[in-house]
């Protein structure tokens, strides 16, 4: 299903899918500046994301320094952006468990990337 520039149909369609989503999210949320600011950036970091990560996987072992930091940031950009939203709807304790396993999943994917063999 490659078309000859390495983007699949699966690729294309699910990135077409985003786009309506977010679409979507802007609309519906429009007279709240916050939200449509959350979506902008949620949608912009993933398509950022989405880009390195190909970068990464492109690039030889020796090249991949900026790529895997730029993957690291953004996913935890992502992480600490939606631990920001569900937070406080939890109760008091479960919102200290989200950000307790945001933060532990930013070090766990900076110990994966930058720190083990």
């Amino acid at each position: 299903m490659d078309r000859g520039h390495g983007r699949s149909l699966l690729t294309v369609l699910g990135l077409g899918v985003l786009t309506c989503n977010s679409a979507v999210a802007v609309y519906r949320s429009w007279g709240d500046p916050a939200s449509v600011a959350f979506v902008a950036t949620a949608y912009a970091a993933l398509l950022l994301l989405l880009r390195f990560l190909r970068g990464f996987e492109g690039a030889r072992p020796g090249e991949r320094g900026k790529a895997k930091a730029a993957v690291w940031a953004l996913s935890t950009l992502l992480t600490a952006m939606f631990a920001s939203r569900v937070a406080p709807l939890m109760p008091p304790l479960v919102g200290v468990a989200v950000w307790v396993m945001a933060a532990a999943t930013a070090g766990g994917g900076f110990w994966a990337f930058f720190l083990s063999p």
